[in-house]
């Protein structure tokens, strides 16, 4: 394993988007173990992806400009759903002392769809991992398998710490309303963002 594919992925992997966001909202809604869960559904909704890319699913959907255009309507319609829930007293980011805690299979179901609808992550993984596949590999379907595995444990453990960092302020933000009314529009802005980016293909 190079190091120039470790740095590379930690750097994707570090850089915020719908995940993050994820991970950070169960932390601050729902404390350390919710915050875990999510990052553990993250990591999930990459697997799908990796998959594609590694079949070749990835050049297929690339190829189908309809399954393609699908498949990103959906996603985008769901990032637009999170920004909406984001902004609910009774959604995403519900945050009361008293709060009912969600279920895991409810965390990870939101982050899992999070990331299994967008197709641009079969895309990205298509382009990303055979670029630190050797010319001399024996067999580049296990490089990749070994890549993915990495790819996959790292971006756990990132997100994990992500949570953990958002679950230790969850005190502070429970105790001034102002800034969880700010932050819950901050959410929603930057999910309202990353859903009409995927549905303008920018």
């Amino acid at each position: 394993m190079s190091l120039q594919f470790l740095i590379t992925s930690l750097i994707v992997v570090i850089a915020p988007g719908a995940g993050v966001l994820i991970t950070l909202a169960a932390g601050l809604a729902h404390g350390r173990r919710a915050s875990l869960v999510a990052a553990f559904g993250c990591t999930l909704g990459i697997l799908p992806h990796m998959l594609a890319a590694i079949t070749g699913l990835a050049a297929l959907l690339h190829a189908s400009s309809i399954a393609f255009q699908t498949l990103k309507y959906v996603g985008a319609a769901y990032l637009l759903y999170m920004a909406w829930m984001a902004l609910k007293d009774q959604g995403a980011l519900h945050v009361h002392a008293d709060a009912a805690p969600r279920s895991a299979w409810e965390i990870i179901r939101h982050a899992v769809l999070v990331n299994a609808f967008n197709p641009k992550l079969s895309i990205f993984f298509l382009a990303f991992l055979p670029q630190f596949i050797g010319a001399d590999a024996a067999d580049p379907t296990v490089v990749m398998l070994e890549q993915s595995a990495v790819f996959m444990a790292m971006t756990l453990g990132v997100f994990a710490i992500y949570g953990v960092c958002a679950a230790t302020l969850r005190d502070r933000v429970l105790s001034r309303p102002a800034v969880l009314k700010w932050m819950r529009g901050g959410f929603a802005a930057v999910f309202l963002g990353l859903g009409l980016k995927l549905a303008s293909g920018n």
